[in-house]
């Protein structure tokens, strides 16, 4: 199935997303930014400094944890994604949100948004929190050959770790399982999220 923004759009209003509720886990968001180049949707990530204090050196999403300041999980995924790689709130196009994502062992729950931006853009990196950024089309993530599941047991319960290799990246943890979400509600012919 080809992808349009129709499509993306319509699949993200009909979603109804599951919010998690632990309180003494730390909010936080992202945005999941999208664009069209080459006649396909790509995402965009970011890679994370060894200078910030969680996921160090990590493939992301631009976000963070939510403040007293942020009148709204939205505004943090905003403000944050402005500070880290300089995308200007005006600048986003938001079509809906993903589950909540749970980070095992560092305590967040962390809020997807996902959002068209338009494309070449003048990203403005900070380099304190931020190494680079890059992107990768949808299509490595609709083909399950490109995805690698690992388990592993957590309070008893057993859960999986993806992760996806794309160019000498790898996007593991609390990104994969946004990106796998994602590409289950934009690709149900795909199959099942692994």
């Amino acid at each position: 199935m080809k992808l349009t923004e129709e499509k993306i759009r319509q699949a993200l209003s009909k979603f109804k997303k599951c919010k998690a509720a632990d309180t003494n886990l730390v909010r936080a968001a992202v945005l999941v930014p999208l664009f069209y180049r080459d006649g396909e949707f790509h995402l965009l990530f970011t890679q994370r400094s060894s200078k910030v204090t969680y996921h160090k050196g990590q493939v992301s999403f631009p976000g963070g944890v939510h403040t007293k300041d942020d009148p709204s999980l939205l505004d943090t995924a905003l403000r944050e994604s402005y500070e880290e790689i300089g995308l200007e709130p005006k600048d986003v196009d938001i079509l809906g949100e993903l589950d909540d994502t749970v980070t095992i062992f560092s305590g967040f729950i962390i809020s997807p948004f996902v959002a068209l931006i338009p494309y070449p853009y003048p990203f403005k990196i900070n380099a304190e929190e931020i190494d680079e950024v890059f992107d990768a089309p949808l299509s490595i993530f609709r083909n399950k050959d490109s995805c690698r599941v690992e388990y592993q047991v957590v309070d008893n319960e057993v859960l999986p770790t993806y992760f996806y290799e794309y160019k000498g990246r790898t996007v593991w943890g609390a990104t994969a399982r946004i990106v796998n979400q994602l590409i289950w509600l934009l690709c149900p012919e795909c199959g099942a999220p692994l």
